[in-house]
């Protein structure tokens, strides 16, 4: 069988990480999660993001990067939650546009970042997750976690923006794009094998229309 490298982006609450734990399981694929828990610049981050919005793009460099070799040496397919595409061209973006990383300190990144993902594999598959703002925030809210207190909907809107833009002219690998907002692939058994075999189905290189519009 073909070992595959495939990327989970999205939005904040799209369901990203679910999904990775999802299929990784169902498929017994490699999984490679964000890192939240162990990074130590997010408590700073979030206290000062103009003094540490530097430090943390650097060391979410290096920690995709690692992750991405170590998805390709292993001899299983590898689902990754999050690209490392995703730093530059979503999160790094909009913290120059709102000011919190300078002019200076994001070239540097940039620079940075061209040469590490040059050297990095190409995915096989890019699954974009999306669903409205008003459901983001929802989840959001549900979650509860501490260091998300602060998002806002105008902050979600203006990833979103930046996310149609990237994949816009996203050309590394073919993009599956799935609506969430109606998905549940913890409770719901049938959604989970329904996004299991588009995704089969994509790596396979097979189009399937979805004459229904609905979740996917």
């Amino acid at each position: 069988m073909a070992k595959h490298l495939v990327l989970v982006a999205g939005n904040i609450g799209a369901g990203k990480t679910t999904l990775t734990e999802r299929i990784g399981a169902r498929l017994g694929w490699w999984t490679g999660y964000e890192s939240v828990a162990d990074n130590p610049y997010l408590p700073d981050f979030y206290s000062d993001m103009r003094a540490w919005s530097f430090h943390l793009q650097v060391f979410f460099l290096g920690h995709r990067a690692d992750q991405y070799l170590e998805a390709s040496r292993d001899a299983r397919s590898a689902i990754l939650d999050r690209s490392i595409y995703e730093d530059a061209h979503i999160f790094a973006r909009a913290l120059h546009h709102m000011g919190n990383l300078g002019e200076r300190d994001y070239l540097a990144y940039r620079r940075l970042f061209d040469v590490v993902v040059n050297g990095l594999p190409r995915p096989d598959l890019l699954i974009y997750l999306k669903a409205p703002v008003n459901v983001l925030m929802n989840r959001i809210r549900r979650r509860a976690r501490n260091m998300e207190t602060g998002i806002s909907a105008d902050y979600l809107s203006l990833l979103d923006s930046f996310y149609d833009e990237w994949l816009g002219a996203f050309d590394l690998c073919p993009v599956l794009t799935i609506r969430t907002d109606d998905l549940d692939y913890v409770n719901q058994p049938g959604h989970l094998d329904m996004v299991t075999q588009r995704i089969q189905d994509k790596l396979a290189g097979k189009e399937v229309v979805d004459l229904t519009h609905k979740a996917i």
